[in-house]
């Protein structure tokens, strides 16, 4: 889960990590009362986006007044930055800044292991100084056991170059987001800029923070750091379920157990698709291996709620989750749908194989659902999901 810059800053100040004041407002009159509260000579309305590039779009405004801030907040709110709506803008406390530095330390997937970058160059697009002059970027990397502590810091200012002057003063700000890193169990901390003020103090002045949503467990107070807003409400409504879902622009809903088996369902959907006009899936959803009767329900109705799916394609291979369960599932979906007064009316094609899958079959035939066909293979199920799709659009 990305954060939003102004909860970033809210968890680095919770952490130790120096920063300025800043306040959220979603109304130029609620901006205006911000910069009020805030006081000094300027500050800075910044548009709320989990994208990069806001100052260039227009969305980063200086104001000199509480009146300038709510005229700025104005102006920003309500702006489409890189297809981002911006709903809520940030008042920060205006600062001098002498130098501009970055830092940040994220999961590294590709070597397994943690990686600290650093720079005494920030400010700019890290990915462009990266390309441009890959030698003014260090990338110090951190063993998971032993993690950033004053002297790994000491390290990473040292490689990043960071004036001597301070580079004690970054050092120990670096072990602090390191702290935020593990406490908050991220995949990413970043802070750019890392600023030195004239006065030579040492503050974040924008941070980005991605947290891990398998370690959610461990923190309750993460969930209210999520963006209803933005969220999908079908994907919301899984997720409340604990289900593996994501929704996609096509028309063919997809139910599997596995997620190899679930991805090689949307290529093979995909490739049908070609044959009618470019019917695509709608959806990844991953019932599991071990899925349940109740769980293949949940599913099911999530699905079928989309309006755009005119079609439903599952494919299982029955292991720890047998043929059975995944029949009596569907059953169960649709006694479901029936008590709440919706009747099915878009087809179900359903390839079962493996553990039970004759069991499986007879069931769905006893059963006799409308609309629900049975295929043996997986390229043939494909095709027709495909085709049926494309006849109901």
């Amino acid at each position: 889960m990305d954060l939003f810059e102004y909860q970033a800053r809210d968890l680095f100040a919770a952490h130790g990590v120096p920063v300025l004041p800043g306040i959220v407002a979603e109304t130029p009159e609620a901006a205006r009362a911000a910069a009020q509260q805030i006081g000094g000579d300027l500050v800075v309305v910044k548009a709320q986006v989990k994208t990069g590039g806001r100052g260039k779009a227009g969305g980063v405004k200086l104001a000199k007044s509480p009146d300038e801030a709510a005229e700025k907040a104005g102006e920003i709110l309500g702006m489409d930055i890189k297809g981002h709506t911006v709903h809520r803008v940030l008042i920060a406390a205006g600062a001098d800044i002498a130098e501009e530095y970055y830092f940040s330390v994220l999961l590294d997937r590709a070597n397994r292991t943690y990686l600290a970058m650093a720079s005494r160059e920030g400010g700019m697009e890290i990915e462009q100084l990266a390309v441009e002059r890959p030698e003014a970027l260090a990338r110090i990397p951190v063993d998971a056991l032993e993690g950033i502590d004053a002297e790994k810091a000491a390290e990473i200012a040292a490689a990043g170059n960071f004036p001597e002057d301070v580079r004690e003063q970054v050092a120990e700000v670096i072990v602090k987001l390191w702290g935020v890193f593990t406490a908050e169990d991220a995949t990413l901390v970043e802070v750019n800029p890392l600023v030195k003020t004239p006065d030579g103090k040492i503050v974040a002045l924008d941070g980005k923070v991605s947290l891990d949503e398998n370690a959610g467990f461990r923190h309750a107070d993460h969930e209210a750091l999520a963006d209803r807003s933005a969220a999908d409400p079908l994907e919301a409504a899984a997720k409340a379920k604990d289900l593996n879902y994501v929704k996609l622009d096509g028309s063919v809903g997809i139910i599997g157990n596995g997620a190899g088996l679930v991805m090689s369902t949307l290529d093979v959907v995909a490739y049908a698709g070609e044959e009618f006009g470019g019917t695509r899936p709608a959806n990844f959803l991953d019932i599991g291996g071990g899925a349940s009767a109740e769980v293949m329900a949940n599913g099911l109705e999530i699905i079928l709620s989309d309006p755009q799916v005119e079609s439903v394609f599952v494919n299982v291979f029955g292991g720890i989750t047998a043929c059975d369960a995944v029949a009596n599932g569907i059953v169960s979906a649709f006694k479901l749908l029936e008590g709440r007064g919706e009747s099915v009316t878009r087809p179900l094609v359903v390839r079962l194989d493996g553990n039970n899958a004759e069991l499986g079959r007879q069931i769905l035939t006893d059963a006799g659902l409308p609309g629900v066909e049975q295929v043996d293979t997986m390229d043939g199920a494909a095709r027709r999901a495909a085709e049926l799709a494309a006849q109901g659009a």
